[in-house]
């Protein structure tokens, strides 16, 4: 006679196996990494096929990056604690993306950050670049490389490669552009960014990443009492209009100074002209080790809750410090949780902004012959370890 609990056995085994799909993914029921589903990302857009690409390091950290604007969706480390956080904000398709707007996780170029007026001039000739900010261009235009889907090949777990032919008089700039930016996940563990372009006519190029971090997790709070560090001396102000006035200015006595870890929020209470022209902080800091061929540190940010510290490193002589101002609940992540005001930053490395107009800063301008070649590397460890 068959045992009275292998009936009810049975029955729990069928409904398992009948269990609607989750429209996420994971590697196991028992890894709690939780990336976006690829259905949300296999889209075809301007006749180019866009997808999802799962990276992964056995170092501890895991990551999703979409051939769509060449994004950081996801980035999962571990806190001081040993649990798996995802520290970038995110949506779950294309279409969010979309709809939500902003250049959350993308690839910018061809210029990062913003021009005045969408003009500048190359070998006598003026160019005009389409505006998307106010009287200005940011980040390449309307149509930059945030909106555009790029190539992807995927050389093994821990690679993506992106490769993007721009023509010559995209969005206004001169000259085709080859570029290609490979995403590496390290043993550090860390995310490695590499950027390579080449041009047929001179031209100008200011690539960066716009990841939006949230140490303490994606969709957990405010930042304003991460922990960061800028080794800055100088940074540039700027006008109403967030266009950079031309000159470096001492941060020392202003609450631009992070030379020693403090508090983001910690001055954004003090009166003062540049934070009421960005609604708290959105401006370039003038690195000490300036234009470099070695990685150098650029900032060292720490979540209050999670212990996890991020150091990143560049070649780059300035870094865009903006602390989400302009999010304002809106719209919804991945979590579910609603991205307001101040909860989440970004660390840009670059060039400064508005180079093109201001001779004084370290050039933008990339001849044809020469080859433009940055890195970041965003390395992760957790409070009481070393940077």
């Amino acid at each position: 006679m068959t045992p009275r609990y292998l009936f009810p056995l049975a029955i729990l085994l069928l409904l398992a196996a009948c269990k609607t799909p989750s429209s996420k993914t994971t590697e196991t029921d028992a890894d709690p990494v939780v990336l976006p589903a690829k259905g949300g990302f296999q889209d075809t857009l301007d006749g180019q096929a866009a997808d999802l690409f799962y990276l992964s390091h056995p170092a501890g950290i895991k990551a999703a990056v979409t051939s769509f604007g060449g994004r950081l969706v996801s980035l999962w480390v571990k806190d001081q604690e040993g649990n798996w956080t995802d520290v970038v904000l995110g949506f779950d398709s294309i279409a969010q993306y979309k709809t939500n707007g902003g250049f959350y996780g993308a690839t910018i170029g061809r210029y990062g950050n913003r021009i005045a007026k969408g003009k500048f001039t190359l070998d006598g000739k003026t160019y005009q670049i389409p505006l998307n900010n106010d009287a200005n261009t940011l980040h390449g235009g309307p149509h930059g490389f945030f909106d555009v889907v790029w190539k992807a090949t995927q050389p093994d777990e821990h690679t993506l490669v992106l490769t993007y032919q721009s023509p010559d008089g995209e969005m206004g700039y001169p000259g085709n552009l080859a570029v290609t930016v490979t995403y590496t996940l390290t043993a550090d563990p860390g995310l490695q960014i590499d950027y390579e372009a080449h041009t047929d006519a001179l031209t100008v190029v200011n690539l960066t990443n716009h990841a939006y971090f949230n140490l303490n997790g994606e969709g957990s709070g405010t930042i304003n009492d991460h922990l960061l560090r800028i080794p800055a001396a100088a940074y540039t102000p700027v006008d109403i209009t967030l266009i950079p006035t031309g000159a470096l200015a001492p941060v020392v006595g202003t609450p631009f100074d992070f030379q020693t870890s403090s508090r983001i929020g910690s001055r954004l209470g003090v009166t003062d002209t540049q934070l009421e022209y960005g609604k708290g902080y959105d401006h370039n800091f003038a690195l000490d080790a300036g234009v470099t061929e070695s990685l150098h540190t650029a900032a060292v940010v720490e979540g209050d809750k999670s212990g996890i510290r991020m150091e990143i490193l560049t070649r780059e002589p300035g870094i865009q410090f903006y602390g989400g101002n302009f999010m304002d609940g809106s719209f919804s992540g991945k979590s579910g949780h609603a991205y307001n005001f101040q909860n989440a930053f970004c660390l840009e490395t670059q060039h400064f902004p508005d180079s093109p107009n201001h001779p004084q800063f370290p050039s933008t301008v990339l001849h044809p012959g020469m080859t433009y070649r940055t890195q970041t590397l965003h390395k992760f460890s957790t409070a009481g370890k070393s940077e």
